[in-house]
């Protein structure tokens, strides 16, 4: 397992941005899948968006071309850039890694919480 760290979250009008980051604290990300998890309440959880070890980005549908995964080139660190906030998009954030040859997601960080006001 890796310690993960989330930053970034916070409240913000309809229709601005965040930039989420998920930082490993002893060891680079580079040979891990990372993804975003989100859960509202009393809503279950869902995937935001997803990074492979080779590069490959994957969106839930709810995304629609508003939010990027992406890696920093420090390599311990996955950014979520959200542009466009709705007010639905209020949740508690998680990221989540698993090592590239496993199948469940097994390191979580704590999670940031974001607010979208009208």
């Amino acid at each position: 397992q890796v310690m993960l760290h989330e930053r970034g979250g916070g409240l913000v009008q309809a229709g601005g941005s965040l930039r989420l980051s998920c930082e490993a604290s002893d060891r680079s990300l580079m040979e891990y899948h990372v993804a975003w998890f989100r859960q509202a309440p009393g809503k279950e959880r869902e995937m935001v968006a997803r990074i492979t070890v080779g590069g490959t980005a994957h969106y839930g549908d709810f995304v629609k071309g508003r939010f990027i995964i992406s890696r920093e080139d420090a390599k311990t660190t996955v950014a979520l850039q959200m542009d466009s906030l709705k007010v639905e998009d209020t949740a508690v954030y998680y990221c989540a890694a698993r090592y590239r040859a496993l199948s469940e997601y097994d390191s979580w960080g704590q999670g940031t919480q974001v607010t979208v006001s009208s």
